[in-house]
């Protein structure tokens, strides 16, 4: 018999966790700035605006939960080496689609902030880069 050999982690995991974890915690931020209507956060919104984040069906809501949460899940599995990341990511795109289907449907009133715009670009690109990502590290035995 072999002894169990303990593989070390490769640079790369903890690269993707704790880039990812700051890319997500950002997002985190965000969600629980604009649930908790934060004085701050909704400092510069027009009461339009205000009114449509209020707006929101549960459904949109829930999908908003889904991405981020599973956002946060998904870098923290990745730095855990954990399988799981891959069904985190999934989750995660399931609430962004449903979050970007209602912005879509609904855009925010004017006037709306350039960033605001174009940050769903970025946020798709990252979410489908991390399932690549999971997906690939879970073939090749990393996460486990």
């Amino acid at each position: 018999m072999h002894p169990i050999e303990e593989r070390k982690t490769p640079g790369h995991i903890w690269m993707a966790g704790v880039l990812s974890l700051l890319w997500n915690c950002l997002g985190a931020f965000n969600y629980v700035m604009a649930q908790t209507r934060n004085p701050a956060a909704m400092e510069g919104l027009t009461p339009a605006q205000i009114a449509y984040f209020d707006s929101f069906p549960i459904w949109s809501e829930a999908a908003w939960a889904l991405g981020v949460w599973g956002a946060m899940a998904t870098s923290l599995l990745i730095l855990m080496r954990n399988r799981h990341a891959v069904t985190a990511a999934i989750v995660s795109l399931v609430g962004l689609a449903g979050t970007s289907l209602y912005q879509f449907s609904h855009p925010m009133p004017p006037p709306v902030p350039a960033a605001t715009q174009y940050i769903m670009v970025p946020v798709w690109i990252i979410a489908i880069g991390l399932l690549a990502y999971t997906l690939t590290q879970r073939r090749k035995g990393v996460l486990r």
